[in-house]
């Protein structure tokens, strides 16, 4: 039995509606990710709906809901969500600080970030190893037969662009062979244009500053952004990693609750995940994969009488001397 077959099994047993929950602020694998997979429920007879919780902030994103006809809807404008409903989530799970515990039953989970233990899923298909999200639904695809609509090829080959940053960063055999599998049945005319509208022309003002306030200390960069949405700040992040003899990202930006962190690393002996957490021992939380990985620390452990950026600073170059 595929694991298409056992999520389609138990959905079949929910009491009332079924929905699919991508993590808040939707990127473009979340937003592929459950676009494929609700198709691919459509298939087996299940109706599902995604939501999600906040605004769309990248440009890319907004304009994928345009070219592939795809219909996301904030949770808190569905009246009908309650306790007996089930989701699914999609590229996210269940404690993470990027997901909303909606008053649904959080039945399943497909996810690529780490293991963050069991949290009572009927069904989970989570693998740290895959580059993206859209990578394991579109295996879903082909392990069960199921013809791949251009739209939904396309998105999905979208997702695996986006979230590997072209193959490069964080990628496995499996993304390596859903890309092409996908890239003969999608419109790249479509991928094109997506390129083209990855960020908005109010964006252009908060990556001037953000750049501006850039510090490199040997191969380690750091970027603080003032009050920056999520996406800019993991954009900004994977731009500054560009700059040469910069081989790790330290980024964080103040919230009303707290400061949010983004790590970047393509230094194989320091793990991007290892770094935000070693980084926020004792005050916080984080987590991502190798690559790549983020972090929270809440404004209640933040001490008046410390300087942020002299802590952050302090505990990343330990951490990187400690690997040197």
């Amino acid at each position: 039995m595929s694991k298409l077959d056992e999520l389609v099994n138990l959905l079949k047993k929910a009491p009332d509606e079924v929905f699919i929950q991508p993590h808040n602020v939707p990127d473009p694998d979340a937003i592929a990710s459950s676009f494929g997979l609700q198709y691919l429920l459509k298939q087996r007879g299940i109706t599902a709906e995604i939501v999600y919780e906040n605004e769309l902030e990248k440009a890319n994103s907004t304009k994928m809901l345009e070219l592939f006809d795809i219909e996301l809807r904030l949770a808190g404008d569905v009246d009908t969500l309650g306790k007996e409903d089930w989701t699914v989530l999609v590229d996210v799970q269940k404690g993470n600080t990027n997901v909303t515990d909606l008053v649904t039953d959080e039945v399943a989970v497909i996810d690529h970030h780490e293991y963050m233990g069991n949290n009572g899923y009927k069904f989970e298909d989570i693998r740290p190893e895959i580059g993206a999200c859209s990578t394991i639904i579109a295996e879903y695809y082909m392990e069960n037969d199921i013809a791949i609509p251009r739209n939904v090829a396309t998105a999905l080959l979208y997702g695996i662009f986006m979230d590997t940053d072209n193959l490069t960063r964080g990628v496995s055999e499996n993304d390596i062979n859903m890309f092409y599998h996908l890239y003969s049945l999608s419109d790249i005319s479509l991928i094109t244009e997506l390129k083209g509208n990855q960020i908005s022309k109010n964006d252009l003002a908060d990556y001037a500053r953000a750049f501006s306030m850039v510090e490199v200390y040997g191969e380690l960069g750091f970027l603080y952004l003032d009050n920056c949405n999520d996406s800019l700040l993991g954009a900004a992040s994977d731009i500054v990693i560009t700059i040469a003899g910069v081989n790790v990202v330290v980024a964080y930006s103040p919230r009303d609750t707290g400061i949010k962190f983004s790590t970047r690393s393509i230094d194989d002996k320091v793990k991007a995940n290892d770094l935000v957490r070693y980084i926020l021992e004792g005050v916080g939380f984080g987590g991502g994969h190798n690559s790549m990985a983020g972090g929270f620390l809440p404004v209640a452990n933040l001490e008046e009488s410390k300087s942020l950026h002299t802590f952050v600073r302090h505990r990343a170059i330990t951490f990187i001397e400690e690997k040197n």
